[in-house]
């Protein structure tokens, strides 16, 4: 705890492209939450994290970035951080979770013209280093999503398999070829910019270079099978190491039951 408290309480630098709140606060649901002002965001972003209980100081810890499906704190789908949390799966794996808050609706990807709809790079040039620099954060770095933050998660190793490790999708519109659904158009803007997201492309173009252990996971679907089952069949096609649940679970929410499942693979791979 006094450890968890230094962490909270010690004055941080700004970050280059942003200003990170130094005090983290005690949200509600007791997790420490930093109020961001950055470049690359409106209004409304924020980090949120949730540490093991006992924290050995001489231990750098493997982190998941639980990916939002909503802008700010919309809850409508409830909250991964809560279910990891009640399910103790930080401790139980011994892991940090990450939530970043966006102003925007989360498709995770960078607006061509918009400067503050850059999520992606928010992502990776503001969260990610202040993360590993103010908690006892290793290089292991996860992700965990559905639904608009499954698309996310896949997308985001995809193109940067170099940075995340693992990721796993729950009920997502994996294979999405144009953002014309689910506010995809007020995120990627164009057809051109959203196609250097689509998995589908991204899948064809780093086939080779995934390596022989499995780092993608659809884990199973509500209302998206037919993504998850063409995803599957693209993946075989392109013999991709990737393991594959067909397993329905509902309802389209964080707290329907997959979460244990999807940390469980990250940090095991069973």
């Amino acid at each position: 705890m006094r450890l968890l408290s230094l962490l909270a309480l010690c004055c941080f630098p700004a970050l280059v492209h942003a200003q990170v709140e130094p005090k983290a606060r005690v949200d509600a649901n007791g997790f420490l939450s930093h109020a961001v002002a950055s470049e690359y965001q409106g209004d409304g972003a924020e980090i949120k994290v949730l540490l093991p209980d006992r924290l050995d100081k001489d231990k750098r810890y493997p982190v998941i970035y639980v990916l939002p499906v909503e802008a700010k704190n919309g809850s409508q789908y409830g909250s991964g951080l809560a279910e990891i949390k009640k399910h103790d799966l930080h401790n139980k794996f011994g892991v940090i979770c990450v939530m970043p808050i966006f102003s925007h609706l989360p498709w995770f990807g960078d607006h061509p013209n918009d400067a503050k709809i850059r999520q992606e790079t928010y992502l990776l040039k503001v969260v990610l280093p202040f993360i590993e620099k103010h908690y006892p954060a290793s290089m292991i770095r996860w992700l965990l999503g559905f639904s608009k933050s499954g698309w996310g998660a896949f997308s985001l190793l995809l193109r940067h398999p170099d940075v995340f490790a693992k990721a796993v999708a729950w009920d997502a519109p994996v294979m999405m070829a144009k953002p014309n659904k689910y506010g995809m158009d007020g995120i990627f803007g164009t057809q051109e910019n959203f196609e250097k997201y689509q998995i589908a492309k991204l899948l064809e173009s780093r086939a080779k270079t995934l390596g022989k252990e499995p780092r993608l996971l659809l884990l199973g679907y509500a209302s998206f099978r037919e993504h998850h089952v063409e995803a599957h069949k693209l993946m075989d096609r392109l013999e991709i190491a990737h393991a594959y649940r067909d397993e329905k679970t509902t309802p389209h929410t964080w707290h329907s039951g997959w979460v244990a499942d999807g940390v469980k693979w990250l940090a095991t791979g069973q």
